[in-house]
This record gives C-alpha cells, structure tokens and sequence, in this order.
C-alpha cells in the first residue's frame, strides 16, 4: 500500500486521519453484524432493496434487511487495501468498487459476489471515485489525475485524456445529473470540470476556490452544489451562472450526501457533523450524530430513514430524530 500518499477524500481520505494510508493487518470482516459497529467504511450503496458498504482491507458487507443484519460479500482475490467508491448499473446487476493500488472490482450479481479486474500494488495509486455513463463505457478517476475509462463493460482499462489544467491534481469524485447528460468531476486545489455530452468530453471550469472538493450533487433546475475543505460549499443555480459561496457556520470539511424526501439537503463530514440545508444549499445548520467519527457516507432507503457510514462503522441515520438538534459549533480541528 502507497503509505505516503496524503489525499483528501472522496469518501474519507481527506479526514486529517492517518488511519487511512497506515498499513493494518487485522483479519478481514467476518460474516457476522457486529463487525459493521467498528469497521472502518467509505462508500453506500443500494441495489434494489439490498444495501451495500465498503470499506478498508476490502471489506465489502451487504443486507438484504435494510441493515438488521450484515453480511461480508465474498472478493475472489482478497487484498489489504481501502475501497473508496462503488457504482452500479441500471440492470442492479453489473457494479464496480475502486480504491487505493488501482483496485478495481466488477460484480455481476449485484454486490454479492466480486471478481477483481486491476491491482496495482506497487505503481498503483489510490482510484476515488467510479460511475456508468450513460453510453455504457465506465470511468474511474483518483490521485495524481489519474482517470481510466473502460469501452468493453470494465473488463479493460485505459487511461482517459482529461483537460490540462488537471495536471497532477486528485481528482475525488463524479457525479451526474438525473438524465445522465451532465456532469462534474471534482477534485483538489478548487478543481472543477465539467461535461455537457454525457460524459464525452470534459472542460475546466474557470478556478473561483484554492481548496479541495470532495463531493458534489445535482440540483433542482440544472444547477450544482459542490462542497469540500473547512465547509466551503458552492452553488450554481444553472449551467453557466457564476458559483455563489454557501453560509456554513463552522469550517467543517465535508465527504458524503443525501437528499431527504422533504427535499432538504444532508452533508456529512469530520467531527460526527451533519450539514442540513433547506433552501436549496444556500445556506446550511449543522448537527451532530452519534459519537465523534469522521462520517464518510449517508445513504437514505426510504420513509426517511437510512445509513451513515464512518471510519467507526455504520449507524443509523433517522431524519426525526435529527430536528431540532442544530448547533452552531462545528467539529474540534
């Protein structure tokens, strides 16, 4: 594993916690529930009703109970390494999970079972963020501007040519628009680009922010949230208006995002902290979850209830037992 390599997440790499690039050699996850509680996960996923989490050493745990009981999927070539990010496609059948060494993972039963299809352990870097575009090819990105593309349903990769202005900078994640037609990859030192043909070309948005993004969403109406470092969240109401600085009342970095069925935006991020907007990202309170972990995911599974993951394992999340909880100090550097 690359020890030295200090990125900001996506998911959680970016938490200011060594954890994340130290080498660990405990035994993988067993499959019981109670490793969940203590595991160290970055990514959520659901496929159909089944849910998913991965993680460190590998470790990918699925339910098909929404969360009363966990099991370790089964990874034909097991390897100390951290999974950052998982995406599926439309058939809830064919997925991939990335992480660190170049791994990459391709699962054909929707998450039970994985084949893995690159390793890299000793010129590999840390991939962040994988997703289906809408023409079927798939794409990966990571550290150093790393960006792979596959054109044969992820069974070859090759590097993808993204902008110049990438130059070595990580690149943490890509999201898409609800049609599949935009989208925004983002990544390190205010890195933005952007693609308006699904995903076929890519251009750099003008720079407007010297920090990282670690995540991004799409909004109502064609528009973009972007947020990252120390609380620094932007929107942009539609493709080419100018990005606008959101109100955070304490520099909480933030790694994950949800939507409730209010509509109200959740950020997750260092500290246990939650980030509740309810005008649209414009402006955000802050509240906390259990303990004092770095959350690194929120995934929502219906009637408001849902999953957070941590690099202290997975907890519940429940949208009405977090009003009124809003508190206007931020997580301890």
């Amino acid at each position: 594993m690359n020890t030295a390599v200090g990125i900001g997440a996506a998911a959680l790499v970016a938490a200011a916690s060594v954890f994340a690039f130290s080498p660990r050699h405990p035994p993988a996850l067993a499959a019981t529930s109670l490793g969940v509680q203590t595991t160290h996960f970055n990514d959520l996923a659901q496929v159909g009703d089944r849910l998913l989490a991965a993680g460190t050493l590998g470790d990918i745990v699925y339910s098909e109970d929404q969360g009363q009981h966990w099991q370790a999927a089964t990874v034909d070539h097991p390897r100390q390494a951290l999974l950052v990010s998982m995406a599926f496609a439309p058939d809830k059948k064919t997925g991939f999970a990335v992480g660190h060494e170049d791994w990459i993972l391709r699962t054909q039963d929707g998450g039970k079972t994985w084949q893995e299809v690159l390793f890299q352990e000793k010129n590999g870097e840390p991939l962040m963020s994988v997703a289906r575009l809408p023409s079927g090819d798939w794409i990966t990105v990571g550290a150093f501007g790393k960006a792979l593309v596959s054109h044969d349903g992820g069974k070859a990769w090759e590097p993808l040519t993204l902008p110049e202005q990438v130059e070595d900078k990580h690149l943490n994640r890509i999201v898409s628009s609800a049609d599949g037609r935009r989208w925004l990859i983002v990544g390190e030192r205010g890195l933005v680009l952007h693609s308006a043909d699904g995903g076929a070309s890519w251009q750099a948005e003008t720079p407007f922010y010297n920090g990282s993004f670690y995540g991004a969403m799409a909004l109502d109406g064609g528009g973009w949230l972007i947020y990252g470092m120390r609380g620094n969240i932007f929107t942009q109401a539609t493709p080419d208006a100018p990005w606008v600085r959101s109100q955070v009342p304490a520099p909480v970095s933030f790694f994950g995002h949800a939507r409730q069925a209010d509509g109200a935006i959740v950020l997750v991020g260092q500290g246990s902290m939650l980030g509740i907007s309810r005008d649209g990202g414009k402006s955000f309170t802050l509240q906390r979850a259990k303990g004092r972990a770095t959350l690194t995911d929120v995934l929502l599974t219906g009637q408001d209830q849902g999953w957070i993951a941590s690099d202290a394992g997975l907890q519940p999340y429940n949208v009405a037992a977090q009003t009124g909880q809003d508190t206007a100090q931020g997580a301890k550097p």
